[in-house]
């Protein structure tokens, strides 16, 4: 497995939610906000083919920086839906109570428990692909206690998140990996099943390990679900805090790697860099992965780097990305019918993961990425004809629609 193979998918809310929202007085504001938040997804799904068959960012040029511009950042609009999703579930304005809140929550669990199973089975296969889904399950159920929270109070624990949780990631790694190296791991009972993610993988070693990626969740999806997403005043705050946490991730590592004394050269001593400079761990994977030999890699904002900068700036490009999509389908009614295959691919994230990991499998794609432009453009055409052609004759995609047959089982919950 190359260690640029992450991924991640995002299992979209069932359709009867949109439906009701779509409801309201305000029918077209409504509707463009859904809409919306399935552009997004569209993107992300977008984002996540380039990041693992697309070429090599390393390989330069414009080509590799729009690779490049993929990787990590379509994991965290992934992780900032996926609290979105769960909002919407339990209720997305006002949290659902009594029988219907413990119904919702029941679904929230069922989805979580087939995303666990769903990923390790796929992890199993053998793909070279680091599959997400399992830890997706986790999140759902790590954060499901939240779900009665007010935006005001999930910004507050994101944020305290944010700050905190990386640097107990990073000591937590240590005391599990000494030193980075391949010793010193946990006992295998908390590292079953052996060939997919443990709990400790899933917790703390793995490529999206909870500890870190928690923030996602709570503040890109739970918490801005909370808002008033109709309000344009409340688009464009999304948009310009956004932007600022982008600039401050990013910006501040940027900084500091060049004005903190010795934070260069530790890196360099650590072996970071020898895909590329080690300077250009602000904003890019192209240096390789932090090995853990040196605090100095806390200073990094590169996608998947696991560090506050990190969390920082990749939420902001996530709340950034789906402000611009909520304010471009509810006011531009062009854009949105030329956007309506990406929107397709979107209500059916789960099924469009899946078959990307299938088809990575069946085809024997082993370098990722190092695929030829060709062969992303061909994922790409065939995960939208397909979405497009499956959404006019159903409401759901396929997976979704198997999701949302095995939930119904909560109905019984009294």
């Amino acid at each position: 497995m190359t260690q640029n193979a992450h991924d991640t998918t995002l299992v979209a809310p069932p359709r009867p939610e949109a439906t009701a929202t779509t409801q309201l007085p305000d029918t077209r504001t409504s509707v463009g906000r859904l809409i919306g938040v399935d552009l997004a997804r569209g993107l992300a799904v977008f984002g996540m083919y380039a990041a693992h068959v697309g070429p090599d960012p390393s390989e330069g040029g414009s080509t590799g920086f729009f690779m490049e511009l993929a990787h990590g950042r379509a994991s965290a609009l992934f992780a900032f839906l996926a609290g979105f999703s769960i909002a919407l579930i339990t209720g997305r304005r006002t949290p659902k109570t009594g029988r219907a809140g413990r119904q919702a929550v029941a679904k929230v669990v069922i989805r979580a428990l087939v995303l666990l199973v769903l990923g390790t089975a796929l992890t199993l296969t053998g793909t070279p692909v680091e599959v997400i889904l399992a830890f997706y399950g986790l999140y759902f159920l790590l954060v499901l206690p939240l779900y009665r929270l007010g935006a005001r109070p999930l910004a507050v624990i994101a944020v305290s998140g944010a700050l905190i949780l990386p640097q107990i990631l990073y000591v937590v790694q240590q005391a599990l990996n000494p030193g980075g190296g391949d010793g010193g791991g946990p006992g295998e009972i908390w590292a079953w099943p052996a060939d997919a993610d443990g709990i400790v993988s899933l917790l703390f070693t793995g490529g999206y390990p909870a500890l870190a990626w928690i923030p996602f969740v709570v503040v890109a999806g739970m918490a801005v679900a909370r808002l008033d997403l109709a309000s344009t005043i409340v688009r464009t705050r999304l948009a310009i805090t956004g932007v600022a946490l982008a600039v401050l991730g990013y910006g501040g590592s940027f900084l500091a790697l060049h004005l903190v004394p010795g934070a260069a050269s530790a890196l360099r001593a650590s072996g970071w860099g020898e895909g590329g400079s080690v300077m250009s761990a602000w904003w890019s994977d192209t240096a390789g992965y932090p090995t853990g030999t040196t605090p100095a890699w806390l200073l990094a904002a590169s996608p998947h780097s696991e560090t506050t900068l990190s969390v920082v700036a990749n939420t902001g490009v996530a709340i950034a990305v789906l402000a611009a999509c909520l304010a471009a389908t509810d006011t531009l009614p062009r854009f949105r019918r030329l956007a309506a295959p990406v929107i397709a691919v979107g209500t059916m994230s789960l099924t469009a993961y899946v078959f990307h990991i299938v088809a990575i499998r069946a085809l024997g794609i082993e370098e990722l990425p190092g695929s030829p432009l060709h062969v992303l453009l061909g994922f790409l055409v065939a995960v939208t004809v397909f979405a497009t052609l499956w959404s006019r004759h159903f409401a759901r995609g396929p997976l979704e629609w198997l999701l949302g047959r095995a939930t119904r089982i909560a109905e019984r919950v009294r």
